[in-house]
């Protein structure tokens, strides 16, 4: 999935509040269009005509608005710095993913470079944390929350066993995926590689 997807996977279902999601056709033009938007890509999001690009910065200004950003500053900063981690840590299985090479080499370079040295050093800190707590951060569900879930729950489903040294984290992402919100939309929504 990646974090475009956490656009989508939204911080703001969990709230109740409605949204439309457009995506191809629904753009019309797309090279008109495109020099309309920020940075010419998407994920936008659009707030009273007025275009919100990069996937990070929609996700924070969703949360805030729903309600699902620590009260105390300190543990916001705490939940953006494992969010920026994240979108690292996808950024790198990403490169990979969508490169040229064989998918032979892909996954050697999964297994032997990306995993081991980006992905389960995150996954053991995350585990450690998410050990004598309910959620990430302040004792309630945040938008961090919900892309641990996105993320981890995204890579459990192209590689099952990845998870299971971590019993915390996936007993995490199982409980977000288990929302009644969060689970009505992963029944709807399209399937993609992740």
């Amino acid at each position: 999935m990646g974090v475009p997807s956490l656009t989508e996977w939204p911080p703001w279902n969990t709230a109740g509040t409605p949204f439309t999601r457009r995506s191809g056709s629904a753009f019309g033009d797309w090279a008109v269009r495109k020099q309309s938007i920020p940075t010419g890509k998407v994920p936008i999001l659009m707030v009273d005509g007025r275009p919100l690009a990069q996937s990070l910065a929609i996700a924070r200004y969703l949360a805030k608005e729903v309600g699902l950003v620590p009260k105390d500053n300190l543990e916001a900063a705490f939940g953006d710095a494992l969010a920026d981690t994240i979108a690292e840590m996808m950024a790198a299985f990403y490169k990979n993913k969508m490169s040229s090479v064989t998918e032979d080499e892909k996954e050697r370079k999964f297994n032997e470079e990306i995993n081991p040295n980006i992905i389960r050093p995150l996954l053991g800190d995350l585990n450690k944390h998410l050990a004598d707590r309910s959620w990430y951060s302040s004792g309630q569900m945040s938008w961090v929350d919900l892309m641990i879930a996105v993320e981890f729950g995204g890579l459990r489903k192209s590689y099952p066993k990845l998870l299971d040294d971590f019993p915390k984290v996936a007993g995490h992402v199982d409980k977000v995926m288990a929302l009644p919100s969060i689970s009505a939309w992963v029944k709807r929504r399209p399937d993609t590689f992740l």
